[in-house]
């Protein structure tokens, strides 16, 4: 009789040993590769701490901290691979869902309304004083654009996601301050997608506008992409000399700072500038809003942007401008009446 194979042993687990990078690095080191100093992380994290803690008394379980870490990674470099070998000990597959995990956390409404809000009340919207000093154009309280992130081609609705320069993307509408923080996003709509119709079916344009709630006198400024409000002032398209090129003058340097605000997010948060390789297209969306929430937690603690070679200046790369609203005979002509009667009374002489 054959003698018994012997028992083969199990062989133990191995893990990588972890880096303590909140300890072991300094504040710049932590912002150039996390985005956030050792208080803003902490911060953050003490924000999902309950529910990004495990219960289980594993060893090698991640902490909130750790989470936040790795979701951080992710988003200044775009790059889920740098989370695993960057000496954060996670595999590949850990990464992934931990970056899920952390993302539906901070994605709630609760925790993205506490960082972005439109002002509506006399004394919030007084940040329109911050606007007029730019370039002499009064009661602004916002600047309004869309900009496209390119996202990997969806498994349903492909074609709905192909905007005007043929690829992939979400098109998010996002409005910013004069101290470029964000005050309204709307990240949820195809690329295909005109921004005037998602201005038209944003809560802004039905609830905050529709409804009085913003104090008469204030406006958004957006380019002729969009249509003219009492509350919206566009540009003109063929400006007459005088009050109306002024207007068009003082509008196009006040409305820059929309763009350079897109492209701070961008350089803060490189995972928006590549192609965002995750699936479905609703959880890039929850990155999109993730990080214009940590982009105004970074200027709330003037935590400032690191530098990196291939950094660019600092205004978003756009699509060619939409094509602009139909001529004035088809369109409302309150807003128009109202843009006239603006640039006549505050733009009659040269700044």
């Amino acid at each position: 009789m054959a003698a018994p194979a012997p028992l083969r042993q199990r062989r133990p687990r191995r893990f990588r040993e972890r880096k303590d990078v909140l300890h072991d690095l300094d504040d710049g080191e932590l912002i150039k590769r996390y985005r956030l100093d050792r208080a803003g992380i902490i911060f953050v994290t003490d924000l999902v701490r309950g529910p990004l803690t495990n219960p289980t008394g594993r060893n090698q379980v991640l902490t909130p901290e750790m989470k936040i870490i790795v979701l951080l990674r992710y988003l200044a470099t775009g790059k889920m691979q740098l989370c695993s070998m960057d000496d954060l000990g996670p595999s590949q597959q850990t990464v992934s869902r931990v970056i899920t995990e952390t993302l539906m956390a901070l994605s709630s409404n609760a925790i993205l309304t506490q960082f972005i809000t439109f002002p509506i009340t006399p004394h919030e919207t007084q940040r329109k004083i911050d606007f007029q000093q730019i370039a002499g154009f009064p009661g602004v309280i916002g600047a309004i654009d869309g900009t496209h992130v390119r996202i990997s081609a969806p498994s349903e609705f492909e074609g709905e996601y192909v905007n005007r320069k043929g690829y992939h993307s979400i098109n998010v509408q996002v409005i910013f301050d004069a101290k470029y923080k964000i005050t309204d996003i709307v990240a949820k709509w195809p690329g295909s997608v005109h921004d005037a119709r998602i201005l038209n079916e944003s809560s802004l344009n039905r609830v905050v506008f529709g409804r009085g709630m913003v104090p008469d006198g204030c406006h958004l400024l957006g380019d002729s992409g969009y249509p003219s409000k009492k509350w919206l002032l566009t540009p003109y398209l063929r400006p007459q000399p005088g009050p109306q090129s002024n207007y068009n003058r003082a509008h196009k340097i006040t409305r820059s700072v929309v763009e350079r605000g897109i492209g701070q997010l961008k350089r803060r948060f490189h995972v928006l500038h590549g192609e965002i390789r995750v699936q479905p297209p609703s959880k890039v969306c929850q990155i999109i809003k993730v990080c214009a929430m940590l982009h105004n937690i970074c200027k709330d603690r003037n935590i400032y942007i690191p530098a990196a070679e291939d950094d660019e200046e600092e205004v978003d790369d756009p699509l060619p401008l939409q094509p602009p609203q139909p001529p004035a005979a088809q369109r409302p002509r309150e807003g128009l009446l109202y843009r006239d009667e603006f640039a006549n009374l505050h733009f009659r002489n040269d700044n």
